[in-house]
């Protein structure tokens, strides 16, 4: 990230009535202006976490992110680039049932209209190609996605200053911070099921989100590094039932593991191998990457891929 430019985050809010598709805008009350949900980055948030934040403060509904959808980039009047993140967010009628928004000083009016009508009445050029990219998707056959996301643990005591058995280093004070720090974009992808190699320093990294939400970890040595290491992990299975079950997961594991994990998400998914599989492997501790599958069809391939770094700044272990 730049350290001069403003990062933001939001979507493009979706739902079906009588089997039309029909966009949220809001109507901003100081610019008098049409556009999408979005917010700044509060300090230390990380963009997932702002985008469900920003989407609930000025709509009043809760949603979890799909898949992405584009980056917008403009210069702000200070000449400053201001750079926000969209996703494709889906509100459940029970989410909008549940939304106590209210007219205010910030928010004049929200209101859902056609994309028709969306591409039309939206302020700013920027706004229209961020719905266009959306757009899109629709036309492709992507409407609800779900996420399996591929995650690093946390940073863990060297190996070489521990002298008991590797599965059990336990997180540093730096790895703790990143466990804590993921915990609102776990969340914000609606991670619904915990699995975790049953080393250490895995399960510590996933067991705040659990503690948060109240999902179990289920502990597996098919994707543990010592399973790997000796040739008994089972990758394929661990995988093929993530798939399956078409549910949002988290899959905690080691940086040797992860380039097998993504290799067998593309090929349980029908999705052409390339150098994208290896970058999203590259994970340094503590990072996660969020691999979209169709919710109807995810043997249709891989919808998209995205990365996240927790950004810890105050801890040197």
């Amino acid at each position: 990230m730049s350290e001069t430019a403003v990062y933001a985050a939001g979507g493009v809010v979706w739902r079906v009535v009588e089997g039309k598709l029909r966009i949220l805008v809001i109507h901003r009350t100081a610019y008098a202006d049409v556009t999408l949900p979005k917010g700044k980055v509060d300090a230390g948030e990380m963009l997932a976490a702002t985008a469900v934040r920003e989407i609930l403060e000025e709509t009043g509904i809760a949603v979890c992110l799909g898949a992405p959808i584009g980056v917008s980039r403009y210069a702000l009047p200070s000449g400053r680039t201001k750079i926000v993140h969209y996703w494709s967010t889906f509100a459940s009628d029970e989410a909008i049932r549940a939304s106590r928004f209210v007219p205010n000083k910030e928010i004049a009016a929200i209101e859902w209209i056609s994309p028709k009508k969306a591409l039309t009445r939206l302020s700013y050029p920027v706004d229209v190609e961020i719905l266009e990219n959306f757009l899109a998707l629709i036309d492709d056959g992507v409407r609800r996605t779900f996420p399996i996301v591929v995650q690093r643990h946390a940073k863990a005591a060297p190996r070489e200053e521990w002298s008991g058995e590797d599965a059990l280093r336990p997180l540093t004070g730096r790895g703790a911070k990143q466990a804590t720090a993921i915990v609102a974009p776990l969340r914000a992808f609606g991670v619904r099921k915990v699995y975790s190699s049953d080393a250490v320093r895995c399960v510590s990294t996933v067991t705040p989100f659990a503690a948060a939400t109240g999902h179990r970890v289920h502990r597996t040595p098919e994707i543990s590094q010592d399973a790997w290491e000796d040739g008994t992990s089972d990758v394929r299975a661990a995988v093929g039932a993530r798939v399956r079950a078409g549910k949002p997961a988290v899959l905690c594991s080691h940086g040797p593991v992860l380039p097998d994990i993504l290799r067998e998400l593309a090929l349980a998914t029908g999705t052409l191998r390339g150098s994208y599989l290896d970058d999203a492997a590259a994970l340094p501790v503590g990072a996660f990457s969020v691999v979209h599958l169709s919710a109807t069809n995810p043997g249709s391939g891989i919808v998209a891929i995205e990365t996240h770094e927790p950004k810890i700044t105050d801890a040197k272990n």
